[in-house]
C-alpha cells in the first residue's frame, strides 16, 4: 500500500521505542491498529490513515527535524550534566525536547554538530559502514611535520586502539604551535587529542568544520539552523 511502513518502524518514528523494542510491544499485545490488536511482526500500517494505539494511547509520528549547531566550549553533548555544567540542549527552543545529538564532541571542543529526531538519519551519520568523512581544524603546540602526518595517517596506536585519519595537512607549523586540518571517517572518543597525544604533542583548540558535505560556514558560535532538504539528502547519499 503506498505510503505504508511497517508497525515497528512507526513506532520507532514516532518516538515510542525503538526497532527492536518496538517488536517486543507487538509481540506482546500491546498494540492495536484501527481496534485490532495486532501480533505479527511485519505488519504495515499508513501514518496518515489508521489509528495506531500502545496500551491504549494514540501514537502519532513526529515532525522530523534537522539541526545544525556550532557547539561552543565548554559544554556538553548530553541532556543533563551531573556535575551542573552547560549543555547544548540550552541553546535550543524549550520545545526541542525530542532532539537528541548525533554523536558527540568532548566539552572543550567546539563546531558542528548535528540534532534529530530522525533515529535513520542519526545511524546513517555515526555508523563506521557508511563511512560520512567528518573535518576538524587542529590547534596543537609545538611543530607539525610532515613524518607526524605520515604517522597520522598510517595509523598510531593508543590504549589498544587503533586511531588514523583519512587526510590531514599542515596549514601552519612554527616551534611554538601548528594548525592542522584533519579528516576522519570514524568517531572514537577522544581519538585526535589521543592522536597527538600519542607523538607528545597536547591540543590546545579543536573545531569541527564539516560533516559530509555540510560545511560550519558562517554559523556563529552558540548558534543553530534547520537543515534543507538538499543538505539532508546529501548526507543520507
Amino acid at each position: 500500500m503506498p505510503g505504508s511502513i511497517r508497525l515497528q518502524k512507526f513506532l520507532a518514528e514516532a518516538g515510542v521505542a525503538s526497532r527492536r523494542a518496538g517488536e517486543q510491544m507487538i509481540l506482546a499485545g500491546r498494540v492495536s491498529v484501527n481496534g485490532a490488536i495486532v501480533r505479527i511482526l511485519g505488519t504495515k500500517v499508513d501514518p496518515l490513515h489508521d489509528a495506531v494505539l500502545f496500551d491504549g494511547k494514540p501514537v502519532h509520528v513526529r515532525r522530523k527535524l534537522y539541526i545544525a549547531l556550532n557547539k561552543p566550549p565548554g559544554c556538553v553533548c548530553s541532556r543533563s550534566d551531573e556535575r551542573g555544567r552547560p549543555t547544548i540542549f540550552g541553546l535550543l527552543p524549550r520545545e526541542w525536547d525530542i532532539l537528541h545529538n548525533v554523536g558527540r564532541l568532548d566539552y572543550d571542543t567546539e563546531g558542528l554538530i548535528f540534532l534529530t529526531n530522525d533515529g535513520e538519519f542519526s545511524l546513517h551519520l555515526t555508523h563506521p559502514r557508511y563511512g560520512v568523512r567528518k573535518k576538524y581544524l587542529v590547534t596543537v603546540d609545538g611543530k607539525v611535520d610532515g613524518e607526524m602526518l605520515k604517522t597520522i595517517l598510517t595509523g598510531v596506536w593508543h590504549d589498544g586502539e587503533k586511531l588514523k585519519a583519512e587526510r590531514a595537512h599542515v596549514i601552519s607549523s612554527t616551534s611554538s604551535q601548528s594548525v592542522v586540518e584533519l579528516e576522519l571517517a570514524e568517531g572514537k572518543n577522544r581519538e585526535i587529542r589521543r592522536m597527538f597525544e600519542a607523538q607528545s604533542r597536547t591540543v590546545t583548540k579543536l573545531q569541527r568544520t564539516q560533516i559530509g558535505k555540510i560545511k560550519l560556514g558562517e554559523l556563529k558560535l552558540g548558534k543553530w539552523r534547520t537543515l534543507t532538504d538538499t543538505e539532508i539528502k546529501s548526507l543520507l547519499s
